[in-house]
């Protein structure tokens, strides 16, 4: 019942993106930001204000986001409400005679319909889509039904919530994580394959392949085999948040190495004509070293827990059978195929409906096609990209007013309640920048790309598979506890080395 719910609603996002041909443009609206007169000479507050005023919307848009955004915060505890009410639910229903049991699984088949919902209201990939039907009845009650469908289905771009989910669901099919898992073996081996080494090599090697892979498959690796590598063997609740919140900022930096692979340098790349050679050497370096240290920084403070993790005995497991080389390649040349069309729908989820094809004639090779997880995430970052167009009006004046450690330390303290992409994005709207104001808003929005689950794209998909190893939840205060310290390690390889 739940999965099927979120799917609905999941389709009731994305369907006016898909099936858009026939509905009005929203025409201007959200209104262009050159469209404003902004008091001359005026201050951001003020600007603010007269903004406000010249599009009232503004605010009850902004304060929407900002309730979907505390939404994220209480999940946890909403989850826990749902898992009393079910509870009581399944203490009632045994009071009752003649309870069903038609899956056998000691349970009685009614549910209880609260508790569902609760649980859809305590799913974080869930929460912004939740709110857009909130933000979507404030858009029809302000500016009518065409507004709002022109809106959701001309102006905002769901290229990346669907390339997300072609490429999760790829990355994590048995012949890719095969591979993935057979190169880090190697790597791992060189400190004899226990759980530290791969610890370390996980979240070095990873991270770094996310510039050439993408970040969302980079993640999407990196948190399948630290599950299975790491998180399997209990580690503490405090080195498993440690962990998550490292995992999550080197994925943001690792995809720095070209101009291509991470959301937020792919905003500014064109239009501030960056290359591959310039990001490795303004970007790429700092992004490594960054890494590097921050691993050690975890290693060091986590050293005696780390060393005695024990390898687990797989002795017993039956031992899987290899897949064929040629099975394999099929599968990077769709992934590769995924990545070099990943700004173009029409052929990456067409050439997913060929994999799809590939995949069910080599069934015998393959695991189950994991959906719903991707899906889930795509939900999220479709939610996130209607709530973040419509915060512009204030997110541009206020990275305009900066000068390069302030721009940094905002883009850094911005990004953690928005997309990157979406900081980086705007900042292309800023006339005037200079060449160091330029680095300092992107390595501002990588910086501070861990800090939270809506902080950058591949976020949610590395939540999305780890959350199952905490009991309770993913806690957003564990979280941004976990990857502060990266986080203060790569503000000094960005801004100081």
């Amino acid at each position: 019942m739940m999965r099927r719910t979120v799917y609905s609603l999941l389709f009731f996002l994305l369907a006016p993106a898909l099936w858009s041909a026939g509905a009005a443009p929203s025409g201007d609206f959200p209104r262009a930001l050159s469209s404003y007169a902004d008091p001359a000479g005026a201050g951001v507050l003020d600007i603010l204000k007269s903004r406000a005023a010249a599009e009232p919307f503004n605010v009850v848009a902004t304060l929407i986001f900002v309730l979907a955004v505390l939404h994220t915060f209480a999940t946890a505890k909403i989850r826990h409400w749902a898992h009393v009410v079910e509870h009581r639910h399944l203490e009632r229903l045994k009071q009752r005679p003649n309870q069903t049991d038609r899956d056998g699984d000691g349970r009685p088949d009614e549910v209880s319909f609260w508790g569902q919902i609760l649980h859809f209201f305590g799913e974080v990939e869930a929460v912004f889509g939740i709110w857009v039907i909130v933000l979507g009845g404030a858009i029809v009650w302000f500016k009518g039904v065409d507004t709002t469908v022109g809106y959701i289905a001309h102006t905002v771009n769901f290229t990346e919530p669907m390339f997300v989910v072609v490429i999760m669901a790829l990355a994590s099919t048995r012949p890719v994580m095969r591979l993935a898992e057979q190169c880090l073996r190697a790597v791992a081996s060189l400190g004899g394959g226990r759980p530290v080494a791969w610890w370390f090599s996980i979240l070095t090697i990873a991270p770094l392949l996310g510039s050439f892979i993408t970040e969302p498959a980079a993640m999407t690796i990196a948190a399948l085999l630290l599950g299975k590598q790491f998180y399997d063997l209990k580690p503490s609740p405090k080195l498993m948040y440690a962990t998550l919140g490292l995992l999550f900022v080197n994925i943001s930096i690792g995809g720095t190495l070209t101009h291509f692979a991470a959301p937020p340098v792919l905003m500014v790349a064109a239009a501030w004509g960056w290359d591959m050679k310039y990001m490795f050497t303004h970007f790429g370096w700092h992004a490594v070293t960054g890494i590097v240290i921050s691993n050690v920084v975890y290693f060091l403070a986590f050293r005696n827990e780390l060393l005695a993790l024990k390898t687990p005995d797989r002795s017993g497991e039956r031992a899987e059978e290899p897949v064929p080389a040629w099975v394999t390649f099929v599968h990077l040349l769709f992934l590769g195929f995924t990545v070099w069309a990943a700004h173009t729908p029409v052929l990456f989820i067409g050439g997913f409906l060929f994999y799809l094809a590939f995949a069910q004639a080599t069934a015998h090779h393959q695991s189950k096609v994991e959906l719903r997880g991707p899906m889930l995430v795509g939900f999220f970052l479709a939610g996130l990209v209607i709530h973040g167009g419509l915060q512009a009006w204030w997110i541009a004046p206020v990275l305009g007013s900066l000068g390069e450690v302030p721009l940094f330390a905002g883009a850094t303290i911005l990004t953690a309640f928005n997309d990157n992409a979406l900081i980086t994005y705007l900042a292309t709207l800023v006339p005037g920048f200079s060449e160091e104001l330029k680095y300092a808003v992107v390595a501002g929005a990588v910086t501070g790309g861990g800090l939270t689950v809506i902080a950058n794209a591949p976020n949610p998909a590395g939540q999305s598979i780890l959350q199952r190893y905490f009991p309770e939840g993913v806690s957003p205060l564990g979280l941004f506890l976990g990857a502060l310290t990266p986080t203060l390690v790569v503000v000094f390889s960005f801004m100081v080395l």
